[in-house]
């Protein structure tokens, strides 16, 4: 027998999003796991802890995961992490991994589970609300309607040809190329809204291409319509 390593996700930064599956998830498993290695600036903690207060008497299960495009660093990183998570589910423990937003989509959490998978480990995954969906929300217009596309792109990364793209494009966690990413979004004649660190005490909220800094922080995300 072995413990379960449960993927939750907390949602985008209001504390209020968070389901009740990931409230109840998290009073219930054994250990919780965050790819940080301080708690008290890890943000999905920080948004867990305001909803479910009880999480501060959990065990917390460090796994820094580094922030770089370094394929050796990162394989090492995610490595190390997945055993130290292995030897938890040896044990029996149930292991609550949180991370922003949604658990499926762009989550750090994601890069443990093939690894797992091939060991045989039991995972499961707890929605949480997007980020994209809260910004929409936020900025109190639909995403898409109708027949429309919704393209969701990592704006860290070559954004040209994706921009050409019919439809919605939302551009995730931009800030640290929004300068490139604005004036890409300049020659291709677009217009562009955006919620910085949206549901947070520091959220800014941006209602054209004109308004956004040139530098902004981690959490930006930008709707092209």
């Amino acid at each position: 027998m072995a413990g379960i390593m449960y993927g939750i996700g907390v949602g985008p930064g209001d504390p209020e999003l968070m389901t009740l599956k990931a409230v109840r998830r998290i009073r219930e498993v054994d250990v919780i796991a965050i790819p940080h290695t301080d708690k008290s600036i890890c943000t999905a903690y920080q948004i867990a802890k305001a909803a479910v207060p009880e999480i501060e008497e959990k065990e917390c299960l460090y796994l820094p995961m580094p922030m770089t495009k370094d394929k050796k660093v990162l394989e090492e990183s995610h490595e190390l992490a997945a055993k130290a998570v292995m030897e938890r589910l040896d044990r029996e423990e149930n292991v609550g991994f949180i991370t922003l937003g949604d658990v499926a989509i762009y989550s750090t959490c994601s890069y443990l589970l093939d690894r797992l998978w091939k060991e045989g480990y039991a995972t499961r995954l707890d929605s949480g609300v997007p980020s994209f969906c809260a910004a929409a929300a936020r900025l109190g217009i639909p995403l898409v309607t109708g027949a429309q596309e919704l393209h969701i792109i990592p704006a860290s990364y070559q954004i040209k040809d994706a921009l050409k793209l019919s439809g919605v494009k939302v551009l995730m966690k931009a800030g640290r190329q929004m300068k490139a990413v604005k004036e890409e979004l300049r020659i291709s004649g677009l217009d562009a809204v955006m919620v910085e660190n949206c549901g947070m005490s520091e959220e800014r909220v941006y209602h054209s291409l004109s308004e956004i800094p040139d530098e902004t922080g981690y959490y930006s995300l930008i709707i092209v319509r």
